[in-house]
């Protein structure tokens, strides 16, 4: 809902910082890489609870998630690239529940468990309509310059990281936060499958 206009405020600085690493060598494909392994250090402080250090984990995570697409757009976006920046960013997103799942599960196992399951759905309905869209040659008005069709919905991804960062700040609220973003989440599940059937049915 909210990344149509995160992304205007965040184009500008994030195309500087890919200028500069244009400059000395640095690739789109390897910054995904390396801010993938950089969200995936937070999944063991999550487990430690130590949720600070997490949180800035997932916040370099983003940076470079940003930095990746802007420099593709220097670059020239690729097919095998698009592929891997999702590819990875899912994996992220479903990393972060587990860490906090794992750090207590007797607290918040049923919340995160929930969460995870809302995720499968955003994620599924996400991807499968876009790999139709391609087929069908549908176009993005909203992103004309992603490597794939972009599905907007309730929870995007500005949403999911406002949820993450709450969750780091409010950790004994985990539980709460989670079944609250998960209900939102299954409806965008739900939303994406009615206008997803509707538009390839009409095409």
């Amino acid at each position: 809902m909210l990344d149509s206009y995160s992304v205007k405020v965040i184009r500008w600085p994030l195309a500087q910082g890919a200028k500069v690493l244009d400059g000395v060598g640095v690739t789109a494909n390897q910054t995904t890489l390396f801010g993938f392994a950089l969200g995936c250090m937070a999944f063991p402080m999550l487990i430690l609870e130590q949720y600070s250090i997490a949180l800035l984990f997932i916040v370099l995570n983003r940076i470079c998630d940003g930095l990746d697409g802007a420099l593709a757009r220097r670059q020239g976006i690729t097919d095998a690239g698009g592929f891997l920046d999702v590819s990875l960013d899912f994996l992220f997103y479903s990393l972060m529940p587990l860490g906090f799942i794992l750090a207590n599960p007797e607290m918040n196992g049923t919340a995160g468990a929930f969460l995870l399951f809302s995720f499968v759905g955003t994620g599924s309905s996400f991807l499968a309509f876009a790999v139709m869209a391609g087929k069908r040659g549908i176009d993005n008005p909203v992103y004309k310059h992603k490597s794939l069709y972009y599905m907007s919905g309730l929870t995007e991804g500005t949403e999911t990281i406002a949820c993450f960062i709450l969750m780091c700040l409010l950790p004994h609220y985990f539980a709460a936060l989670a079944i609250v973003f998960g209900c939102m989440c299954c409806f965008t599940t739900a939303t994406r499958i009615y206008s997803g059937f509707q538009t390839l049915q009409d095409v």
